[in-house]
């Protein structure tokens, strides 16, 4: 069985910019590429971030009429096309 198979969660395509925090790499804008109620991908180019499996950042939705609330999340997968964080406990 293939990874993608095993997933818990549904995805669903959505890109929409978030801010994404961390002490590695400061403050960025990124944008998503799917979303689950698991978690979400954030599409990265050319190593502009690096975070490692692990890493704590938060998370925040940008452009919204009022301010997104700011998410605790978890990196739990590294690709070429960017990283797959996870809803933090």
């Amino acid at each position: 069985m293939a990874a993608s198979d095993r997933r818990e969660h549904i995805r669903t395509s959505m890109n929409t910019r978030v801010k994404v925090e961390s002490d590695r790499i400061g403050s960025v804008i990124l944008s998503t590429r799917d979303i689950s109620d698991g978690g979400v991908f954030i599409a990265v180019e050319n190593d502009e971030v690096e975070l490692e499996i692990g890493d704590r950042v938060t998370v925040q939705v940008q452009g919204l009429p009022v301010e997104a609330p700011v998410l605790d999340m978890k990196v739990v997968r590294q690709t070429h096309e960017g990283y797959g964080l996870q809803f933090a406990d």
